[in-house]
């Protein structure tokens, strides 16, 4: 895919003949820039928008760069796109500190792994280092607010999925998407609806349910002319949209007579349920509470609920699935000194001051560039004198709480950066451990991208595979406390990525066998485990790995051999942990 830069002139050539009066210097245009690829063009002013290429309200771009190609997936460049949107909110924007320009920048990094032309994101550091730039700051930032910050056009702005389904690239839409669900008792179903079907012949719903022999059907006979119909018109709605593996069919009989003839249908309206091909019920009346009982029953009987569903377990039900983070920033200064001499380093530098400014505000931090740091960690870093290793990987787990940082190399292609450390440190014959606990707290810090996730459950089985790795290996660790509570935290990410996936998606993300493994270390750990924190969060881990998930599955068989319900009241014994490890032993 093809990337441009669109450049503006938000003085329209005012500028270029004003500036040497007024400033004392030369600058040919105040810059305003955007990215264009598929015909949208992106770019920040209210927010990050979106808008067919060439139609913001800044008229035509004074220049078009041609800027390179991606092979990047459009859904995770939007996906990245999204982690964008937590830096560059309506508010945060500012002319001279944190415009439209880093927006570009930071954007471009992603997407080619390097940034714009340095003579445009320099341009206001060489104003406000002019006498009169300092002192016309706010009159030049009040002036172009109403330019810069103003809302798209109605008829421009593109709706939040345009981009997604490929509305401004000339696509017809995305294709449906079909998921296989799979629930407790090991019932699958396609999950290909999530909205009322309308048939218009008998020959149309015939092949409907032909369709839904293995799940459940509801039709809803009606007529345009059953006033009393429209009574029922939002409950059928809202089942067919709750429980999308199911299919919901409207008939208008009056236009479907061979329907109204061939069911037998003798007033509107009439409702009939069929499961797995079979017809089961039939009733009259425009009842909603009468609907929906009906369907929940039909729906409980083809897919019967997961029997966790029914137990009291309010943690696990409700208890924050917020990926645990690592996010406080040691004095750099002696991070950089135990580095010795690879603490002069340039990239090194850079990224050192780069986590300085954004720690003190993040509009004022644009990326460094992120390729290069890559290639200085893979290159020299992981040469470096194993006990100085530590405070290299520390400064970049400072800087991936950026959300920048982290979608950056979470889609880094091979050979990437996380992955590689990741082996590195695993494959270590003596590791030492505080260059064990800042790797695991590196990769902590990668769980909020939604791309870092993508990565686990879709993309390399290297990289969980070296996670899992590092996590079992660490658990071990009986001489640092701190490594232990940090890999049951690491474990915790895992375990509740699986579980957001099994829950919203209705699949596992992890592999049995991965989830078994994970399981097995998580209960021998506890078997010896004393400190309170990293209880807690094995058994949340553990409890997560087990809830709603397979009732005859090797996870569950494991933890019944291993009779985790005595170890989960071992460790109730400990203040705190009580209502938690109760909860834990009733999943068994």
């Amino acid at each position: 895919m093809e990337i441009q830069l669109y450049v503006y002139d938000l003085t329209n050539g005012m500028a270029r003949q004003l500036s040497q009066a007024y400033l004392g210097i030369q600058i040919d245009a105040v810059y305003h820039t955007s990215l264009v690829f598929g015909g949208i063009e992106y770019f920040f002013g209210a927010g990050v928008q979106t808008c067919r290429a060439g139609s913001t309200h800044h008229g035509r771009p004074m220049e078009t760069i041609p800027m390179g190609s991606t092979q990047l997936p459009l859904e995770v460049i939007l996906d990245y796109l999204e982690s964008l949107k937590q830096v560059y909110t309506p508010e945060s924007y500012d002319l001279f500190a944190h415009n439209c320009n880093n927006f570009t920048n930071d954007f471009s990094m992603f997407l080619l792994g390097r940034g714009i032309p340095e003579h445009i994101t320099s341009l206001p550091k060489r104003v406000l280092d002019t006498p009169f730039g300092q002192m016309l700051r706010p009159q030049i930032e009040a002036g172009m607010r109403g330019t810069v910050q103003r809302p798209l056009d109605e008829q421009n702005a593109l709706p939040s999925t345009a981009a997604r389904n490929g509305t401004a690239h000339g696509a017809e839409g995305s294709a449906q998407r079909t998921a296989i669900s799979t629930n407790g008792n090991g019932m699958t179903g396609n999950r290909t609806y999530g909205s009322v079907i309308g048939a218009k012949s008998l020959a149309e719903l015939e092949r409907h349910l032909q369709g839904a022999k293995e799940t459940a059907a509801t039709v809803f006979f009606t007529s345009s002319t059953c006033a009393p119909c429209k009574i029922a018109y939002p409950m059928f709605d809202t089942l067919a949209d709750r429980y999308s593996n199911a299919l919901f069919v409207k008939v208008d009989v009056n236009v479907a007579q061979d329907v109204g003839a061939k069911y037998r249908v003798r007033a509107t309206p009439t409702f009939m349920t069929f499961k797995k091909g079979v017809k089961q019920d039939e009733w009259l009346g425009a009842d909603p509470n009468m609907l929906k009982g009906n369907v929940e029953r039909l729906i409980n009987t083809v897919f019967p609920p997961h029997p966790h569903t029914s137990l009291k377990v309010p943690t696990l039900q409700y208890g924050s699935l917020k990926p645990v983070t690592y996010s406080k920033v040691p004095p750099l200064d002696k991070l950089m000194t135990k580095l010795g001499n690879a603490g002069h380093d340039p990239q090194l530098t850079i990224l050192k001051s780069f986590i300085e400014t954004r720690n003190k505000d993040a509009r004022e931090a644009p990326l460094p560039n992120l390729h290069a740091i890559s290639q200085k960690f893979r290159n020299k870093v992981l040469s470096l004198p194993v006990d100085v290793r530590f405070a290299a990987v520390d400064l970049l787990r400072c800087a991936t709480i950026d959300p920048r940082v982290s979608g950056y190399f979470a889609e880094e292609r091979a050979p990437a950066l996380i992955p590689t450390l990741l082996k590195h440190i695993n494959d270590l014959p003596t590791c030492p451990h505080n260059l064990r606990l800042v790797t695991i707290q590196l990769a902590c810090n990668m769980f909020p991208s939604p791309l870092f996730i993508r990565e686990i459950t879709q993309g390399s089985t290297d990289l969980l595979q070296e996670l899992i790795q590092l996590v079992t290996r660490s658990l071990l660790d009986i001489s640092h406390p701190s490594v232990r509570v940090s890999s049951a935290w690491l474990v915790f990410n895992l375990a509740t990525t699986n579980y957001r996936v099994r829950r919203e998606e209705e699949q596992e993300a992890l592999a049995e066998a991965e989830q078994v493994e994970l399981a097995a270390s998580i209960v021998e750990t506890l078997g010896s485990e004393t400190n309170e924190e990293a209880v807690k969060a094995l058994l949340l881990s553990l409890g997560f790995l087990l809830y709603c998930g397979p009732t005859n599955g090797e996870v569950m068989d494991l933890c019944r051999a291993l009779d985790v319900k005595k170890t989960a009241r071992e460790c109730a014994k400990m203040k705190g942990l009580t209502d938690l490890a109760g909860e834990v032993g009733s999943l068994l």
